[in-house]
């Protein structure tokens, strides 16, 4: 049994308040006994991706680095494993969009760096990020195996399964997601209920613990028109953890800040796959198809 803290917050207008707000959310977290904590994506700042910005490309920094230092000597001082997400400046002109895992000693236990990059309105993540180039390893811990994925990796069915066939113990998507304020309320509930849906089918279909932990709050579009006070992202928090058959433990809310805590049963996932043996009875030797682009 682990218990395990999510952090839903806003955007804080400089870096330093955003870190005191981080800081202080990891030490509650871990008066509360928790051993593992997520951070959502990006959290260090603004949701930068809504505008095609070079300057902003200044932000990106090393890993190891500011960042990973920072997280690591609270992870060690708190003995606390932690979940964080970095703009990663790999080299000039190569930049990832990652996540870091600091195990509770402090020591950079392992790296994900975001594979499925979107570009859409609002998330024009390719100019930004390159697709990451490490596969889909799990990150050993003092908590156990974590299958850490990043935000749009959510919505592939692939990614999940490849980190639970891999040995992955839970899965953990740090997100930065919501809703263009243009889009009518029922629409809002649908982009809402599919990407829960999505990812309780990822715990079921493989039988392991998630956790997503998502940013909340609106950010407005930088340098919008006057005129237009809807331009922007209102990130639609619905952090949450569940279990391996989707079972919902925790979920905070829709407009505001949470440090959301449950408890996980890691031998759950060994119970519920005998009873649902999905990993048994994959027909591996008929999915070579899965490796193209499209069946013609």
């Amino acid at each position: 049994m682990i218990k395990a803290a999510l952090v839903q917050h806003q955007h804080r207008a400089s870096a330093q308040a955003t870190w005191e707000a981080l800081a202080r959310a990891c030490r509650q977290a871990a008066d509360a006994d928790c051993q593992l904590l997520l951070l959502q994506e990006l959290h260090n700042g603004d949701y930068f991706c809504q505008r095609e910005d070079c300057a902003r490309f200044e932000a990106a920094e090393p890993v190891p680095g500011p960042t990973t230092e920072r997280l690591g000597a609270l992870a060690a001082e708190l003995r606390l494993v932690i979940v964080g997400s970095v703009f990663e400046r790999r080299g000039a002109g190569v930049y990832h969009n990652t996540a870091v895992v600091l195990d509770a000693d402090g020591r950079l236990a392992g790296v994900y760096r975001k594979m499925h990059i979107p570009d859409d309105p609002g998330f024009y993540e390719k100019f930004y990020f390159t697709p990451g180039d490490l596969g889909f390893e799990p990150v050993e811990t003092a908590v156990g195996r974590l299958g850490v994925l990043v935000c749009w990796d959510q919505w592939f069915p692939e990614a999940a399964r490849l980190m639970a066939l891999a040995g992955a113990e839970l899965l953990l998507y740090p997100t930065a997601i919501g809703w263009d304020p243009c889009d009518d309320a029922e629409e809002q509930a649908r982009q809402l209920d599919a990407w829960m849906t999505v990812q309780r089918g990822h715990a079921i279909a493989n039988g392991l613990p998630l956790l997503a932990c998502n940013r909340v709050g609106f950010e407005p579009t930088p340098d919008a028109p006057s005129g237009s006070p809807e331009a922007g992202i209102q990130f639609w928090g619905n952090s949450f953890i569940c279990g391996p058959q989707g079972e919902i433990l925790a979920r905070a809310p829709a407009d505001a800040e949470d440090l959301l805590i449950a408890e996980i049963d890691l031998r759950r996932s060994e119970q519920v796959r005998r009873i649902w043996p999905f990993l048994r009875d994959r027909r591996i030797d008929a999915y070579a198809d899965l490796s193209k682009r499209w069946r013609d």
